[in-house]
């Protein structure tokens, strides 16, 4: 059970995310996308499936965003409705600031206690208008439903910059999180410098260390490169480079992303980190997603 192996703090947790289809879907194709994932979630070797709850982030750059922002069917109710049958722990994601106390609220108690875990999601940017802060959000769970798996987000990238990811990391602990999901993950070194940072703290404030999950997410074309970029994934120039120039760019960006795992699983492991992973496709396109199994596939025979 994926609650269990969270409660455990283990490590080698595997997830796969996905978005639910766009508003405005005809009915009758929801349903044909619906049993296509069903078919293919089926047979992997995962713990949990991640919903994603996409908001538009266009206040958090200026920069013009390479794939338009299409709103997506309510993650919840397609977990809940389409997904039904689909045997599989689901983490639903929840952007805090678009939902009233009273939407969040039936939400947390609607949510299973066995099937279900939640993530709640901060603002893009602080311009951006919200009805209700993080701390709120966290605050509300904690009155509603103290007893639901909650997780965070952490950004590794943001610790090269600021230095503090694991103080984030450890007051959102403190708030009642018990795992964290990063953001995509191609800056190998700012992640292990996260990693080695939160040990360390960890370690000197007797603080136990709750499984963190490095999202790798492939990439297919130079449009979902530029769109990876504007989402706020960092990728090293020389990376940037080879993806560019490579022969196939799919195939190069798994093969990094495995390298980036199996390095990351060894660094977390010789300090007795928990770390697992999670699998995701920025871009629908048949292709990258075909590309996001095989590399589920290998992260598997991995562990």
């Amino acid at each position: 059970m994926l609650t269990e192996k969270i409660r455990n703090r283990e490590s080698g947790i595997v997830l796969y995310g996905i978005v639910p289809p766009k508003k405005g879907t005809d009915p009758e194709r929801i349903v044909e996308i619906a049993k296509l994932q069903m078919q293919r979630l089926q047979s992997l070797p995962i713990d949990g499936l991640v919903l994603y709850d996409i908001q538009d982030e266009a206040s958090r750059t200026s920069a013009r965003r390479p794939f338009p922002f299409i709103e997506t069917l309510d993650c919840f109710d397609y977990s809940r409705h389409q997904l039904a049958a689909l045997d599989l722990p689901k983490i639903i994601y929840r952007a805090a600031g678009k939902y009233s106390r009273e939407e969040l609220s039936r939400f947390l108690n609607q949510a299973s206690a066995t099937n279900n875990m939640t993530v709640f999601v901060g603002a893009a940017s602080k311009d951006q208008s919200v009805s209700m802060t993080m701390s709120e959000a966290y605050d509300l769970k904690q009155q509603v439903r103290p007893e639901l798996l909650m997780g965070g987000v952490t950004i590794p990238e943001r610790h090269r910059a600021k230095g503090d990811e694991h103080v984030r990391v450890f007051e959102k602990i403190r708030q009642g999180c018990s795992f964290f999901i990063s953001q995509g993950v191609y800056d190998l070194q700012a992640s292990k410098d996260f990693l080695s940072d939160y040990y360390y703290a960890g370690r000197e404030q007797g603080i136990d260390l709750v499984p963190v999950i490095f999202t790798l997410t492939p990439c297919g074309s130079v449009q979902t490169l530029n769109f990876m970029k504007w989402l706020g994934i960092s990728i090293p120039r020389w990376l940037e480079n080879e993806l560019l120039h490579a022969h196939d760019i799919l195939e190069q960006s798994v093969n990094y992303s495995e390298a980036n795992w199996r390095e990351l699983k060894a660094f977390a492991d010789t300090l007795g980190v928990p770390v697992g992973c999670n699998i995701e496709s920025v871009a629908v396109r048949k292709v990258e997603v075909e590309a996001a199994i095989e590399l589920l596939n290998r992260v598997s025979r991995s562990l």
